[in-house]
């Protein structure tokens, strides 16, 4: 444990991609009216969860206003909204809503990261800061070792997490079961964008229906 909050204290430390850093500088100086009163977070967002879990999810990177406002992963934006309360129905997370860091939300038997720790413009980080943010994957997948599904959310996720881990003939598709020979499995999941949940290519049973595949697997 002690590893892992050190690894996290040196994602929050991190500069390696100075148009990252300006943004999310920019972002949390200027604010959005709704979050006037907010001291933002304006920083790379560490990892949370339980460093025992068998489950590890992987997202795209915070979003401005959410997780680079509140300083927790997907946290106080829709699509946290929409992911946590399918982790909560599949007993992953211990209430239905996730807020702010000090809102007494914790996960069990999982715990979730991103490809990119910084919140990017427009959504959308670029090659090299996608490469200098794999480190802290790399490490973290050293480190959770219980580690047995991987829920990918996201193309880009998904393709992260293969950067790391290669699987021949990987396919990503809603609910996609990739089985590595050593035993981990690779679960794809869509995003839970707005653009996605709104128009529906994202429900909730859909989302619930891979967590409790998840922990099928897990308890398999």
């Amino acid at each position: 444990m002690v590893a892992i909050e050190r690894l996290q204290r040196e994602v929050i430390a991190c500069r390696r991609c100075p148009r990252l850093v300006e943004y999310c500088a920019d972002v949390a100086r200027v604010k959005r009216r709704a979050f006037a009163e907010w001291t933002y977070w304006g920083r790379p967002v560490p990892s949370f969860g339980d460093p025992g879990a068998r489950l590890l999810m992987i997202g795209l990177a915070p979003a401005a206003h959410g997780a680079n406002r509140t300083g927790r992963m997907f946290t106080g934006d829709r699509s946290g909204d929409f992911l946590y309360r399918a982790l909560y129905q599949t007993g992953f997370a211990t209430q239905p809503t996730s807020v702010q860091r000090d809102d007494g939300l914790e996960l069990r038997d999982a715990y979730i990261t991103a490809a990119v720790r910084c919140a990017p413009p427009g959504n959308k980080p670029e090659r090299v800061e996608m490469e200098n943010c794999r480190q802290y994957l790399v490490r973290e997948l050293e480190l959770l070792t219980e580690v047995r599904v991987v829920v990918a959310l996201g193309k880009i996720a998904f393709d992260s997490f293969l950067k790391v881990h290669p699987l021949k003939g990987a396919r990503f598709g809603h609910g996609a079961v990739n089985r590595y020979p050593a035993g981990r499995v690779l679960l794809a999941s869509y995003h839970p964008s707005q653009q996605n949940t709104f128009t529906g290519k994202l429900t909730m049973p859909m989302l619930v229906g891979v967590f409790r595949k998840a922990r099928r697997i897990c308890d398999d």
